[in-house]
Protein backbone atom coordinates (compact mmCIF):
# COMPACT_ATOMS: atom_id res chain seq x y z
CA UNK A 1 0.00 0.00 0.00
CA UNK A 2 2.85 2.38 0.79
CA UNK A 3 4.22 1.89 -2.74
CA UNK A 4 1.00 3.04 -4.34
CA UNK A 5 0.54 5.90 -1.87
CA UNK A 6 4.05 7.21 -2.50
CA UNK A 7 3.59 7.03 -6.26
CA UNK A 8 0.25 8.85 -5.96
CA UNK A 9 1.73 11.69 -3.89
CA UNK A 10 4.61 12.18 -6.31
CA UNK A 11 2.25 12.14 -9.29
CA UNK A 12 0.09 14.77 -7.56
CA UNK A 13 3.19 16.94 -7.13
CA UNK A 14 3.99 16.47 -10.82
CA UNK A 15 0.45 17.53 -11.69
CA UNK A 16 0.81 20.62 -9.52
CA UNK A 17 3.96 21.58 -11.38
CA UNK A 18 2.16 21.06 -14.70
CA UNK A 19 -0.57 23.43 -13.51
CA UNK A 20 2.02 26.04 -12.59
CA UNK A 21 3.53 25.81 -16.06
CA UNK A 22 0.09 26.32 -17.59
CA UNK A 23 -0.51 29.43 -15.44
CA UNK A 24 2.93 31.00 -15.72
CA UNK A 25 5.26 31.21 -18.75
CA UNK A 26 6.70 27.80 -19.64
CA UNK A 27 10.38 28.58 -19.17
CA UNK A 28 13.11 26.00 -19.63
CA UNK A 29 13.62 25.67 -15.87
CA UNK A 30 9.90 25.22 -15.11
CA UNK A 31 9.54 22.55 -17.79
CA UNK A 32 12.64 20.80 -16.43
CA UNK A 33 11.07 20.64 -12.96
CA UNK A 34 7.97 19.04 -14.46
CA UNK A 35 10.13 16.46 -16.23
CA UNK A 36 12.18 15.78 -13.08
CA UNK A 37 9.19 15.24 -10.78
CA UNK A 38 7.38 13.17 -13.42
CA UNK A 39 10.50 10.99 -13.80
CA UNK A 40 10.61 10.47 -10.03
CA UNK A 41 6.92 9.53 -10.10
CA UNK A 42 7.58 7.07 -12.94
CA UNK A 43 10.43 5.52 -10.95
CA UNK A 44 8.15 5.11 -7.92
CA UNK A 45 5.45 3.52 -10.08
CA UNK A 46 7.85 1.12 -11.77
CA UNK A 47 9.20 0.12 -8.33
CA UNK A 48 5.78 -1.07 -7.14
CA UNK A 49 6.13 -4.88 -6.92
CA UNK A 50 2.86 -5.55 -8.77
CA UNK A 51 3.76 -3.12 -11.55
CA UNK A 52 7.31 -4.47 -11.79
CA UNK A 53 6.01 -8.03 -12.09
CA UNK A 54 3.53 -7.02 -14.80
CA UNK A 55 6.27 -5.19 -16.72
CA UNK A 56 8.68 -8.13 -16.50
CA UNK A 57 6.03 -10.45 -17.89
CA UNK A 58 6.26 -8.49 -21.14
CA UNK A 59 9.77 -9.86 -21.72
CA UNK A 60 10.30 -13.00 -23.78
CA UNK A 61 11.08 -16.14 -21.85
CA UNK A 62 14.69 -16.94 -21.16
CA UNK A 63 15.76 -13.40 -20.21
CA UNK A 64 16.82 -12.63 -16.62
CA UNK A 65 13.84 -11.81 -14.37
CA UNK A 66 13.50 -8.19 -13.32
CA UNK A 67 15.53 -6.92 -16.26
CA UNK A 68 12.89 -4.69 -17.80
CA UNK A 69 11.46 -3.27 -14.55
CA UNK A 70 14.89 -2.46 -13.14
CA UNK A 71 15.92 -0.89 -16.42
CA UNK A 72 12.80 1.27 -16.33
CA UNK A 73 13.62 2.40 -12.79
CA UNK A 74 17.24 3.23 -13.68
CA UNK A 75 16.13 5.12 -16.79
CA UNK A 76 13.57 7.12 -14.81
CA UNK A 77 16.13 8.21 -12.24
CA UNK A 78 18.56 9.05 -15.03
CA UNK A 79 15.91 11.28 -16.58
CA UNK A 80 15.31 12.86 -13.17
CA UNK A 81 19.02 13.58 -12.79
CA UNK A 82 19.23 15.11 -16.27
CA UNK A 83 16.18 17.35 -15.82
CA UNK A 84 17.31 18.47 -12.37
CA UNK A 85 20.74 19.26 -13.80
CA UNK A 86 19.02 21.63 -16.21
CA UNK A 87 17.40 23.44 -13.28
CA UNK A 88 20.74 23.55 -11.45
CA UNK A 89 22.47 24.94 -14.54
CA UNK A 90 20.05 27.87 -14.61
CA UNK A 91 21.22 28.89 -11.14
CA UNK A 92 24.83 29.48 -12.18
CA UNK A 93 25.73 33.11 -13.04
CA UNK A 94 27.69 32.08 -16.13
CA UNK A 95 24.54 30.64 -17.71
CA UNK A 96 22.26 33.16 -19.38
CA UNK A 97 18.71 32.73 -20.57
CA UNK A 98 19.89 32.67 -24.16
CA UNK A 99 22.21 29.71 -23.85
CA UNK A 100 20.21 27.83 -21.19
CA UNK A 101 18.06 26.21 -23.87
CA UNK A 102 21.13 24.97 -25.76
CA UNK A 103 22.62 23.68 -22.50
CA UNK A 104 19.34 21.95 -21.67
CA UNK A 105 19.24 20.24 -25.07
CA UNK A 106 22.80 19.04 -24.52
CA UNK A 107 21.98 17.69 -21.06
CA UNK A 108 18.83 15.96 -22.27
CA UNK A 109 20.74 14.47 -25.18
CA UNK A 110 23.43 13.16 -22.84
CA UNK A 111 20.75 11.76 -20.56
CA UNK A 112 19.02 9.93 -23.40
CA UNK A 113 22.37 8.56 -24.56
CA UNK A 114 23.03 7.34 -21.01
CA UNK A 115 19.60 5.71 -20.89
CA UNK A 116 20.24 3.90 -24.17
CA UNK A 117 23.65 2.75 -22.95
CA UNK A 118 22.20 1.61 -19.64
CA UNK A 119 19.46 -0.46 -21.22
CA UNK A 120 21.80 -2.08 -23.73
CA UNK A 121 24.91 -2.55 -21.59
CA UNK A 122 24.99 -2.25 -17.79
CA UNK A 123 22.74 -0.77 -15.15
CA UNK A 124 25.79 0.04 -13.04
CA UNK A 125 26.90 2.74 -15.49
CA UNK A 126 23.44 4.29 -15.29
CA UNK A 127 23.60 4.49 -11.51
CA UNK A 128 27.07 6.05 -11.70
CA UNK A 129 25.82 8.75 -14.10
CA UNK A 130 22.81 9.40 -11.86
CA UNK A 131 25.07 9.81 -8.82
CA UNK A 132 27.45 12.15 -10.67
CA UNK A 133 24.60 14.38 -11.89
CA UNK A 134 23.08 14.34 -8.41
CA UNK A 135 26.32 15.59 -6.89
CA UNK A 136 26.26 18.55 -9.29
CA UNK A 137 22.68 19.31 -8.24
CA UNK A 138 23.49 19.07 -4.52
CA UNK A 139 26.50 21.38 -4.82
CA UNK A 140 24.47 23.93 -6.78
CA UNK A 141 21.61 23.74 -4.31
CA UNK A 142 23.90 24.28 -1.33
CA UNK A 143 25.17 27.47 -2.97
CA UNK A 144 21.63 28.87 -3.25
CA UNK A 145 20.20 28.09 0.17
CA UNK A 146 18.46 30.95 1.98
CA UNK A 147 15.77 31.41 4.61
CA UNK A 148 13.01 32.18 2.13
CA UNK A 149 10.15 30.17 0.70
CA UNK A 150 12.25 29.35 -2.36
CA UNK A 151 15.30 28.58 -0.24
CA UNK A 152 13.37 26.19 1.98
CA UNK A 153 11.97 24.43 -1.06
CA UNK A 154 15.48 24.09 -2.49
CA UNK A 155 16.69 22.65 0.81
CA UNK A 156 14.01 19.94 0.83
CA UNK A 157 14.58 19.14 -2.85
CA UNK A 158 18.36 18.98 -2.42
CA UNK A 159 17.95 16.68 0.59
CA UNK A 160 15.94 14.26 -1.53
CA UNK A 161 18.50 14.48 -4.33
CA UNK A 162 21.36 13.82 -1.89
CA UNK A 163 19.53 10.69 -0.74
CA UNK A 164 19.17 9.62 -4.38
CA UNK A 165 22.94 10.08 -4.81
CA UNK A 166 23.68 7.88 -1.81
CA UNK A 167 21.26 5.19 -2.99
CA UNK A 168 22.61 5.33 -6.55
CA UNK A 169 26.13 4.80 -5.21
CA UNK A 170 24.85 1.84 -3.23
CA UNK A 171 23.18 0.40 -6.32
CA UNK A 172 26.37 0.83 -8.33
CA UNK A 173 28.38 -0.91 -5.63
CA UNK A 174 25.92 -3.79 -5.57
CA UNK A 175 26.24 -4.06 -9.34
CA UNK A 176 30.02 -4.16 -9.17
CA UNK A 177 30.08 -6.78 -6.41
CA UNK A 178 27.41 -8.83 -8.13
CA UNK A 179 24.88 -8.71 -5.30
CA UNK A 180 21.72 -10.72 -5.77
CA UNK A 181 18.84 -8.78 -7.24
CA UNK A 182 15.36 -8.83 -5.80
CA UNK A 183 13.15 -11.57 -7.08
CA UNK A 184 10.08 -11.01 -9.24
CA UNK A 185 7.32 -9.31 -7.27
CA UNK A 186 9.64 -8.46 -4.38
CA UNK A 187 10.47 -4.90 -3.19
CA UNK A 188 13.67 -3.41 -4.54
CA UNK A 189 16.79 -2.89 -2.47
CA UNK A 190 16.43 -0.14 0.18
CA UNK A 191 12.91 0.63 -1.04
CA UNK A 192 11.89 2.70 2.06
CA UNK A 193 14.76 5.12 1.37
CA UNK A 194 13.88 5.37 -2.31
CA UNK A 195 10.33 6.28 -1.32
CA UNK A 196 11.58 8.85 1.17
CA UNK A 197 13.81 10.42 -1.48
CA UNK A 198 10.90 10.64 -3.92
CA UNK A 199 8.65 12.22 -1.28
CA UNK A 200 11.29 14.81 -0.40
CA UNK A 201 11.71 15.66 -4.07
CA UNK A 202 7.95 16.01 -4.50
CA UNK A 203 7.63 18.21 -1.40
CA UNK A 204 10.53 20.38 -2.49
CA UNK A 205 9.04 20.85 -5.96
CA UNK A 206 5.74 22.18 -4.63
CA UNK A 207 7.05 23.76 -1.43
CA UNK A 208 6.91 27.38 -2.57
CA UNK A 209 3.38 26.97 -3.95
CA UNK A 210 2.12 25.32 -0.75
CA UNK A 211 3.86 27.78 1.57
CA UNK A 212 2.56 30.81 -0.32
CA UNK A 213 -0.97 29.40 -0.12
CA UNK A 214 -0.68 28.76 3.63
CA UNK A 215 0.76 32.21 4.24
CA UNK A 216 -2.05 33.78 2.21
CA UNK A 217 -4.68 31.93 4.24
CA UNK A 218 -3.08 33.04 7.50
CA UNK A 219 -2.97 36.63 6.23
CA UNK A 220 -6.65 36.57 5.33
CA UNK A 221 -7.50 35.33 8.81
CA UNK A 222 -5.33 37.89 10.59
CA UNK A 223 -6.64 40.94 8.72
CA UNK A 224 -10.26 39.83 8.61
CA UNK A 225 -11.51 42.14 11.40
CA UNK A 226 -9.46 45.15 10.30
CA UNK A 227 -10.57 44.70 6.70
CA UNK A 228 -14.23 44.40 7.65
CA UNK A 229 -14.20 47.61 9.72
CA UNK A 230 -12.38 49.68 7.10
CA UNK A 231 -14.43 48.41 4.16
CA UNK A 232 -17.64 49.32 5.98
CA UNK A 233 -16.34 52.90 6.25
CA UNK A 234 -14.92 53.11 2.75
CA UNK A 235 -16.75 50.62 0.47
CA UNK A 236 -15.29 52.34 -2.60
CA UNK A 237 -11.92 50.66 -2.02
CA UNK A 238 -13.45 47.30 -2.94
CA UNK A 239 -13.29 46.93 -6.69
CA UNK A 240 -13.77 44.02 -9.03
CA UNK A 241 -11.83 40.94 -7.92
CA UNK A 242 -8.62 40.41 -9.90
CA UNK A 243 -8.64 36.63 -9.45
CA UNK A 244 -9.99 33.71 -7.51
CA UNK A 245 -6.76 32.31 -6.09
CA UNK A 246 -5.96 32.67 -2.40
CA UNK A 247 -2.74 34.58 -3.09
CA UNK A 248 -4.52 37.16 -5.24
CA UNK A 249 -7.32 37.53 -2.70
CA UNK A 250 -4.77 38.17 0.07
CA UNK A 251 -3.02 40.78 -2.08
CA UNK A 252 -6.36 42.49 -2.76
CA UNK A 253 -7.14 42.62 0.96
CA UNK A 254 -3.80 44.26 1.72
CA UNK A 255 -4.31 46.85 -1.02
CA UNK A 256 -7.85 47.59 0.14
CA UNK A 257 -6.75 48.11 3.75
CA UNK A 258 -3.95 50.45 2.71
CA UNK A 259 -6.33 52.44 0.46
CA UNK A 260 -8.92 52.73 3.24
CA UNK A 261 -6.32 53.93 5.74
CA UNK A 262 -5.09 56.48 3.23
CA UNK A 263 -8.61 57.80 2.65
CA UNK A 264 -9.30 57.99 6.37
CA UNK A 265 -6.12 60.03 6.87
CA UNK A 266 -7.40 62.69 4.49
CA UNK A 267 -5.79 61.57 1.26
CA UNK A 268 -2.17 62.49 1.89
CA UNK A 269 -2.67 65.57 4.09
CA UNK A 270 0.07 66.02 6.69
CA UNK A 271 -1.15 66.96 10.18
CA UNK A 272 1.25 68.76 12.48
CA UNK A 273 -0.39 67.27 15.57
CA UNK A 274 0.47 63.79 14.36
CA UNK A 275 4.21 64.35 14.70
CA UNK A 276 6.94 62.22 13.22
CA UNK A 277 6.34 58.46 13.19
CA UNK A 278 8.53 56.46 15.60
CA UNK A 279 11.20 54.13 14.33
CA UNK A 280 9.86 51.12 16.22
CA UNK A 281 7.32 49.16 14.23
CA UNK A 282 5.28 48.02 17.23
CA UNK A 283 4.71 51.54 18.59
CA UNK A 284 3.83 52.83 15.14
CA UNK A 285 1.44 49.96 14.43
CA UNK A 286 -0.21 50.40 17.83
CA UNK A 287 -0.83 54.10 17.14
CA UNK A 288 -2.28 53.41 13.69
CA UNK A 289 -4.45 50.60 15.05
CA UNK A 290 -5.78 52.81 17.83
CA UNK A 291 -6.61 55.50 15.27
CA UNK A 292 -8.22 52.96 12.92
CA UNK A 293 -10.35 51.60 15.75
CA UNK A 294 -11.49 55.06 16.88
CA UNK A 295 -10.84 57.83 14.31
CA UNK A 296 -12.35 60.45 16.63
CA UNK A 297 -10.22 59.50 19.60
CA UNK A 298 -7.03 61.00 20.94
CA UNK A 299 -4.73 59.30 18.45
CA UNK A 300 -3.86 61.47 15.45
CA UNK A 301 -2.38 59.87 12.33
CA UNK A 302 -1.56 61.16 8.87
CA UNK A 303 -0.20 59.61 5.69
CA UNK A 304 3.35 59.51 7.07
CA UNK A 305 2.23 57.02 9.72
CA UNK A 306 0.31 54.88 7.24
CA UNK A 307 3.21 54.36 4.85
CA UNK A 308 5.07 51.07 5.54
CA UNK A 309 8.20 51.59 7.66
CA UNK A 310 11.54 51.15 5.97
CA UNK A 311 12.47 47.53 5.48
CA UNK A 312 8.90 46.18 5.83
CA UNK A 313 6.67 45.13 2.96
CA UNK A 314 3.07 46.37 2.75
CA UNK A 315 1.89 42.85 3.59
CA UNK A 316 4.01 42.69 6.74
CA UNK A 317 2.97 46.21 7.74
CA UNK A 318 -0.73 45.40 7.37
CA UNK A 319 -0.27 42.26 9.47
CA UNK A 320 1.41 44.32 12.21
CA UNK A 321 -1.48 46.81 12.18
CA UNK A 322 -4.04 44.00 12.23
CA UNK A 323 -2.35 42.36 15.22
CA UNK A 324 -2.34 45.64 17.11
CA UNK A 325 -5.94 46.29 16.01
CA UNK A 326 -7.10 43.03 17.56
CA UNK A 327 -5.45 44.01 20.85
CA UNK A 328 -7.15 47.42 20.95
CA UNK A 329 -10.36 47.75 23.02
CA UNK A 330 -13.53 48.83 21.26
CA UNK A 331 -14.64 52.47 21.57
CA UNK A 332 -16.91 53.28 24.50
CA UNK A 333 -19.70 54.36 22.15
CA UNK A 334 -19.70 51.00 20.36
CA UNK A 335 -19.61 49.11 23.67
CA UNK A 336 -22.60 51.09 24.89
CA UNK A 337 -24.56 50.37 21.74
CA UNK A 338 -23.71 46.69 22.01
CA UNK A 339 -24.91 46.52 25.65
CA UNK A 340 -28.11 48.35 24.81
Amino acid sequence: MTFWLTALIVWVAAGARVGRVLVKPATTARVAIVVAVSAAALACTAAVPDVALAVDNLLPRGLPPGRLSEGLVVSAWLLFAAATSVVASAAWPVVSRRNLRQIALGIYGTGLFAVAGTLSASFTAGWVVTAAAGVFVVVTGMRNLSWTALGRGIAVYVTGTALVVALAVGQAQRGITGATRSGPGEPAWAWPFWQLAALLIACGAVWIVAEMWVRARLLLRRVQTLHKVLVERFPEVVQEETGTSTQLEASDRVAQIMDALYLQSGGGVEIAAAGEPPTTVSARAERVAQWARNPLGRAVVDSRWIAPPEGISPRGWVQAIAAAFEAQPEPIERQAVTVT
